[in-house]
């Protein structure tokens, strides 16, 4: 029964990711407006069939932005994460499966990242690095690095002694080969989850980080600024916050529901 749940989530957060990337793509395909053209006569336009979304308070279309900013969005969680996978894999399984000295360097530093919240992290880098899309994108990176690497220690200091590791030894296989050929694919069902984690956790964070200004900057849509922008609007035009919303509690669902079906 509980498998059979754990697939539904699959299943189901696999679709909500898809249609969430149909929709980013058709925002590519579909001749729309152009995202950040200005039309004063458009100023608050309700949902209609000429314009699905409404206009916001410039007139501008609030689909095409929506599309362009969940795409922002997806794409700056997707580099965070491919940061941070990257460097926290190398540091997780040096570590790991060394252990001593290098364990003991690598995991205080690590440690010490790790005890400052992501956010609270990436927003020193971006007081370092100034705000911007790719700015962004390198501070995040940078703070989900700990999680990751801690992740990959944990599963090598697991498999490096096992049998087949020891038998990989005996038969002359370089420490690179045993750790690339042998223990990392052992890993690749906790890594794909803490993947899905760290990309649930990449776009609330980059969502937080425009909404707060120091992301994505204007005039390029993004999610959490749309969502900013609409805050004085609430009540006058309440479709403003609701698209821009929607798009974000769907991302984070999907990838949510996924991560969910590989919990042991």
């Amino acid at each position: 029964m509980k498998n059979r749940i754990k697939n539904i989530n699959f299943i189901l957060g696999a679709s909500i990711i898809c249609f969430m990337a149909l929709f980013i793509l058709a925002g590519k395909i579909l001749p729309l407006r152009d995202p950040n053209a200005i039309d004063a006569t458009l100023k608050f336009a309700k949902p209609s069939l000429a314009h699905p979304f409404g206009c916001d308070n410039f007139g501008r279309e609030i689909l095409s932005r929506v599309m362009q900013g969940s795409l922002s969005t997806f794409l700056i969680a997707l580099g965070t994460v491919f940061i941070g996978t990257i460097f926290g894999v190398i540091i997780g399984a040096a570590t790991g499966y060394f252990g001593g000295v290098i364990d003991e360097i690598l995991m205080r530093v690590n440690d010490a990242i790790f005890a400052f919240p992501s956010i609270l992290l990436a927003l020193l880098f971006i007081s370092l690095l100034g705000p911007g899309t790719y700015q962004v994108v390198i501070a995040l990176g940078i703070a989900f690095v700990p999680s990751f690497a801690r992740i990959v220690r944990g599963e090598f200091l697991k498999n490096r002694n096992m049998d087949y590791v020891k038998c990989a030894r005996l038969m002359g296989a370089s420490h690179l080969r045993i750790m690339v050929i042998h223990i990392l694919p052992n890993t690749l069902r906790v890594l794909l989850n803490a993947i899905l984690i760290g990309f649930n956790n990449a776009v609330l964070a980059e969502a937080s980080m425009s909404f707060l200004g120091i992301g994505v900057q204007p005039p390029d849509p993004s999610l959490g600024r749309m969502l900013s922008e609409a805050q004085a609007y609430l009540f006058k035009a309440p479709n403003y916050a609701l698209f821009p919303g929607l798009a974000l509690i769907l991302l984070v669902l999907g990838f949510g529901l996924m991560s969910d079906s590989f919990e042991k």
